[in-house]
């Protein structure tokens, strides 16, 4: 018992040595030159607790001790982020020499979308398969899509367990999970995939999904459950995809425009048509990138509408007034009606501005890196976090922040200086981080599917205003708290609201 304290007292002296040490450094050998580090009492773990809890009230709360530059630690990696649109303009649009995505995202991300696409190969053949997607995107498919996305939701609306009879209480986040899925499997998969939309599919890609974890981060291989579920389901999901494509090949004279044929097209710069596996991993990426960020801004979206119904009415008048030609009748959705829906548009962005689904955009320092107008120079392997969605959420740019209110950009423009604008491999686009509203990123790695997501995000919301009056159950006022705990950010659950149908005698 007594070697047992002793051993207990040395363990204790031994740890608070460390604590001391840590502290000592912090305190007292700071190379000026470094940008300042976030105070931690505990080595390797540093600020991964709080910064996990919250992100935004870490970057909030270490803004006003540090400024817009400093680094804290995350479970023994040295992470330097830059907030503002300074620090967007130095992370986002640095030289691909400087800072790498690629070292950063790939264990994440390779498992789960395969092998030779996005961040598993050169940057030069990424930009190659952004510009075959986009290829896809054009304006001719954005508008074939507006019919099967409406058509996806009024038949969910329909059939779904969580919308039977004239009223009810749904958990958004599962429906909002279904209907995205859907929209986008039949929009930019092609009829086959949307068919496997059953419950082997829903199975496969909820394995998939759950490979997303933050400490895939550090142990993406480790021999865990989750992760031989999640290879086990990519090579099941390919298998399906490959199957299609084969099929496919045998039946050319079948052709349609969605996403899959698009590929089958396309060609690398060096004459080599895109190979099927690669295919294959590119529309596993599609249906999960475009639908975790739909399925997210939907959910909320649905959760502020229900806590204000108002505007939801709002909503409805406003297709009333647009796209009735007597005041009381709506005939099918079309392309063209979207733009004459601005508040439904303007949902979309302030909710958005209020909820994006990634807090973190990172990047590893490939070499010192000093920081202009500044003191600083980020030493070589050093993580870079930018966070577009802090000027999202400062009252210097969005007065009254924290309040959702979309009329907010009815007299509000977001404009891109031409001078901005560079081709990094799929066509003009803007640097866009001069702007302090960076929903879909910016520089090389912004999102291509943008027009895409607000399409499917406008019909969703039309459709569900034209049939359904939302409101908050139980006495909630507002919405609920985000949950932090997944790489990908959205409403604490359960999040469940009520419903009941606009015209219950026409369901």
């Amino acid at each position: 018992m007594a070697s047992y304290t002793l051993v207990s007292a040395y363990a204790a002296a031994g740890v608070l040595g460390i604590i001391a040490l840590n502290v000592l450094r912090q305190l007292l050998f700071r190379n000026k030159t470094d940008p300042p580090v976030v105070f931690h009492w505990i080595p390797f773990l540093g600020s991964t607790i709080t910064y996990g809890m919250d992100p935004y009230a870490f970057f909030f709360s270490c803004r006003q001790k540090y400024g817009d530059i400093f680094t804290f630690v995350m479970l023994g990696r040295k992470i330097t982020v830059y907030l503002g649109i300074q620090g967007n303009e130095f992370i986002l649009n640095g030289k691909l020499k400087d800072v790498n995505a690629e070292e950063i995202y790939s264990p994440l991300t390779t498992p789960v979308f395969g092998s030779d696409i996005v961040y598993d190969c050169p940057n030069a053949k990424f930009m190659e398969q952004k510009k075959f997607i986009k290829y896809g995107l054009t304006q001719a498919a954005l508008e074939s899509h507006v019919p099967l996305i409406e058509k996806e939701v009024l038949d969910y609306l329909k059939t779904s367990p969580n919308f039977m009879g004239a009223s009810g209480r749904v958990e958004v986040t599962t429906a909002m999970a279904e209907v995205t899925i859907f929209t986008a499997g039949r929009a930019l998969q092609g009829e086959e995939v949307r068919s496997k939309l059953t419950t082997e599919f829903a199975d496969l890609y909820r394995d998939l999904d759950r490979g997303f974890t933050p400490l895939n981060f550090l142990l993406p291989t480790a021999p865990l459950p989750r992760n031989r579920k999640r290879d086990a389901a990519h090579v099941r999901m390919r298998e399906i995809y490959m199957a299609i494509i084969n099929e496919r090949r045998k039946n050319p004279d079948k052709e349609t425009s969605d996403m899959i044929w698009n590929l089958m097209h396309c060609t690398y710069k060096n004459g080599t048509p895109v190979p099927d596996k690669e295919i294959a991993h590119m529309m596993i990426t599609l249906l999960m990138a475009g639908q975790h960020s739909s399925s997210s801004v939907g959910s909320w979206i649905m959760l502020r509408l229900a806590s204000e119904p108002a505007v939801l009415e709002e909503l409805y008048q406003e297709q009333l007034a647009k796209l009735s030609t007597d005041g009381s009748t709506l005939g099918p959705l079309q392309y063209r009606d979207l733009d004459q829906l601005s508040l439904h548009q303007n949902i979309i962005k302030e909710t958005l501005r209020l909820h994006l689904s990634i807090h973190s955009i990172m990047r590893k320092a490939m070499n010192p890196l000093p920081v202009p107008g500044t003191p600083y120079v980020v030493p070589e392997g050093h993580v870079l976090l930018a966070s577009p969605g802090v000027t999202g959420l400062s009252d210097e740019y969005f007065p009254n922040a924290s309040r959702w209110d979309p009329h907010r950009w009815e007299n509000r423009v977001e404009e891109e200086n031409d001078e901005d604008m560079i081709d990094y491999g799929y066509g003009i686009v803007s640097k866009g981080t001069s702007s302090p509203y960076l929903p879909f990123g910016a520089g090389r790695h912004r999102c291509i599917g943008e027009k895409f997501a607000y399409v499917n995000l406008t019909v969703i919301v039309a459709t569900i205003v034209r049939h359904m009056k939302l409101f908050n159950v139980d006495g909630r006022k507002g919405v609920p708290a985000t949950d932090y705990a997944s790489m990908f950010s959205g409403p604490m659950k359960p999040a469940v609201i009520g419903w009941e149908r606009r015209f219950p005698e026409k369901s």
